[in-house]
């Protein structure tokens, strides 16, 4: 009967920390989560840069558009133009091809939320 106690005992002590661990790796996943839709954003920013600027901010006197604080319906508009071959471009029309509407979402916000 002792043994049969202290098993119980012990696999309940075991449950308990078990239980403990996963609160802690949930408490975490969040955070995490957010890093990592960071970071996912910020690298498809990164792809814009070359022609739009860091962060979105043109160059002063670059016939490109910024991007930093466009609203995200407008980037959005003019990303499915692009899309559809609505609006003349160079390359934008293959660009905005190769991203999703998610993408093209996470791009607009993103953008409206940097400053010129």
């Amino acid at each position: 009967m002792k043994l049969l106690r202290a098993s119980i005992t012990t696999a309940a002590l075991a449950l308990l920390c078990a239980g403990s661990a996963m609160a802690q790796q949930s408490a975490q996943q969040p955070a995490q989560d957010a890093s990592a839709r960071a970071l996912h954003t910020r690298q498809l920013a990164a792809n814009c840069a070359a022609c739009h600027g860091t962060d979105g901010r043109a160059v002063a006197g670059s016939p490109v558009v910024g991007l930093a604080g466009m609203p995200a319906a407008t980037l959005t508009t003019a990303m499915r133009e692009f899309k559809d071959g609505k609006r003349q471009a160079t390359v934008m029309h293959q660009i905005a091809k190769g991203l999703s509407d998610e993408q093209v979402k996470t791009l607009a916000d993103y953008f409206a939320a940097q400053k010129p």
